[in-house]
């Protein structure tokens, strides 16, 4: 199943231009990203009006955003009971260096 998927996505990026390529897939990465803060709430068995110095509908907005500041994340992951950890990496791997953690709350 997941071999078919990934066949018919890269059937149509082949029709696409780089730039639509890469304006599709960041907008896929700002959903998923949404999804996997709901399925983390979910997991800790918490419902929206149960976080921490959050209201249910702050939470439910929080969870749908495009963009978050690392503030608000932390303090979102706080009243799951949760850390954060911010790490780089070489996105060219000609380039030498190693992952490194930058934050972690």
């Amino acid at each position: 199943m997941a071999q078919k998927l990934r066949k018919a996505v890269e059937a149509m990026e082949s029709m696409m231009s780089s730039e639509s390529v890469e304006r599709s897939r960041k907008k896929a990465e700002h959903e998923i990203f949404a999804i996997k803060l709901g399925i983390l709430r979910e997991k800790r068995g918490l419902k929206q009006n149960e976080i921490k110095n959050f209201s249910q509908t702050s939470v439910s907005r929080l969870e749908r955003r495009k963009d978050i500041k690392i503030s608000t994340l932390a303090d979102y992951l706080h009243g799951l009971d949760m850390g954060l950890e911010i790490r780089t990496y070489p996105k060219n791997k000609k380039i030498n260096m190693e992952e490194e953690v930058l934050l972690r709350l």
